[in-house]
């Protein structure tokens, strides 16, 4: 006996056949459909561009939270496009402290994702990548850092200290450099000298960028002599500021006595259209003078000024027979015009001390004596 068939029987692998023609049909006619498995051939994405953190960039402990920020990847698909983004504490992202998918693009062509916070003082890297759905762009990676906290170590004063006195007004100060750790950028050093302990009276400061072990710094000015000073330095790199170095002392040489005009009989005649240089030219050709030199001084000076056209003259000698005098006339005075609008000028301070020469109008009332025209 033939056994009977079903007419099923013979139909059922042909409509399988048909249901699996038909899935075909859909998955390249329709790429959109989210029944899509595997990639669709011919589409290809890009990688995103990262923008920030860029390469190598090194964040401030305070920068945070951190923004990965990519340019936004394109595709020859049809499909939109997602990211995800990764971070993590190793180039081969073994140690992942940062994970997310399905991120919409940003609608200026830029997309990005916040970490609020991490680790400072370490390194990372990040990446991001583009898909689809079916198809999948290539990773790109990028390497940065977070700083730690800043520490600027404060100066070490080296030289003058312990109140010692220096052989010079302009002193050379010498310090150590600040210690300090990555996240302090080029350091300043700023320098103080000043009269008083509290420094309100500055007499000297300097601004040195120096990486030496090291720093010297000479003042622009001579210092005040025979005075004790105070110094103190303190480093900063415009963000982080290091306390001031503890204050030293040190004295400065005692001042320089006037020198005195060394004798000079056959000096040259004294030009000048200033009196007090005329003066000083005729005062340096004696040593210290007796009364009889100071005679002849004072009617050299009266000379040179009156040759000079020195405005207020002609001018002369001063006679003077009581009191001091010098062979009759005053010591340190020539004078111009005669009675009441006489004027007298002095050109000799501390006729048996120093004997300094100067040009001053004697002002107020004065005992007025015959003026020799020279």
């Amino acid at each position: 006996m033939v056994p009977l068939r079903s007419p099923f029987t013979t139909a059922w692998p042909i409509l399988l056949l048909a249901a699996v023609a038909g899935c075909e049909v859909e998955k390249s006619e329709t790429p959109l459909s989210p029944s899509i498995a595997g990639p669709i051939a011919g589409v290809e994405i890009t990688a995103p561009r990262p923008v920030e953190p860029a390469q190598g960039t090194k964040l401030k402990f305070s920068q945070q939270p951190v923004r990965l920020l990519i340019e936004n990847a394109a595709t020859n698909g049809v499909r939109p496009l997602s990211y995800t983004f990764e971070l993590a504490s190793d180039s081969a992202f073994q140690t992942k402290v940062f994970a997310r998918s399905g991120v919409t693009p940003g609608a200026d062509g830029k997309t990005s994702v916040t970490i609020e916070k991490l680790d400072i003082g370490r390194g990372y890297y990040w990446r991001a990548r583009a898909e689809d759905g079916a198809n999948t762009g290539p990773y790109v990676t990028v390497a940065f850092e977070i700083l730690p906290q800043p520490a600027l170590g404060v100066p070490t004063l080296v030289s003058p200290i312990n109140n010692e006195r220096v052989g010079s007004a302009r002193p050379t100060f010498t310090f150590g450099g600040s210690s300090k750790n990555a996240a302090v950028g080029t350091v300043t050093y700023e320098l103080q000298v000043a009269v008083d302990a509290a420094f309100a009276q500055v007499v000297a400061s300097g601004l040195l960028t120096d990486p030496s072990a090291q720093v010297t710094f000479v003042p622009p000015n001579d210092l005040p002599g025979n005075r004790q000073h105070y110094w103190r330095v303190r480093a900063s790199d415009g963000e982080t500021t290091s306390a001031w170095a503890g204050t030293q002392t040190f004295l400065t040489p005692a001042a320089a006595p006037t020198p005195t005009p060394t004798p000079n009989p056959g000096g040259g005649p004294c030009n000048s259209s200033n009196p007090e240089a005329i003066v000083a030219c005729e005062r340096a050709k004696f040593g210290h003078m007796s009364h009889g030199q100071m005679f002849s001084f004072v009617q050299a000076v009266t000379k040179s000024l009156n040759r000079n056209g020195i405005g207020g003259g002609p001018f002369g000698i001063l006679r003077k027979q009581s009191g001091t005098n010098c062979n009759g006339y005053s010591c340190d005075v020539v004078c111009a015009g005669q009675g009441g609008g006489q004027r007298q000028y002095d050109v000799l301070g501390d006729i048996d001390g120093a004997q300094t020469p100067g040009w001053g109008l004697i002002q107020g009332s004065i005992r007025v004596d015959v003026c020799e025209i020279q």
